[in-house]
């Protein structure tokens, strides 16, 4: 998700939370059960999700497999804490 999350960044995620385009997700894509991506919804697509990374990788999203499941979308991002920068107040 570089540029937008970074390497040792912590996300507040608030599980279950109905996704809408624009919003970062965590997904278990069910072609490899147990592994988490973060990505950005982008649209809806019949009965599923299209997402995408934000970078220019075309890699483990959408544009490789297709449209998920809303199943497969776990929660949603709230907010990130980018490690070794305070947050303002």
């Amino acid at each position: 998700m570089e540029p937008t999350l970074s390497a040792g960044d912590r996300l507040l995620v608030r599980w279950g939370r109905a996704p809408r385009p624009g919003l970062i997700v965590v997904v278990e894509w069910l072609g490899r059960p147990g592994i988490l991506l973060v990505k950005r919804v982008i649209r809806r697509e019949g009965a599923g999700w299209w997402i995408e990374g934000d970078g220019e990788s075309h890699g483990n999203d959408s544009r490789s497999f297709g449209a998920i499941s809303s199943g497969e979308i776990l929660g949603t991002v709230l907010f990130r804490y980018q490690q070794g920068k305070r947050p303002r107040t």
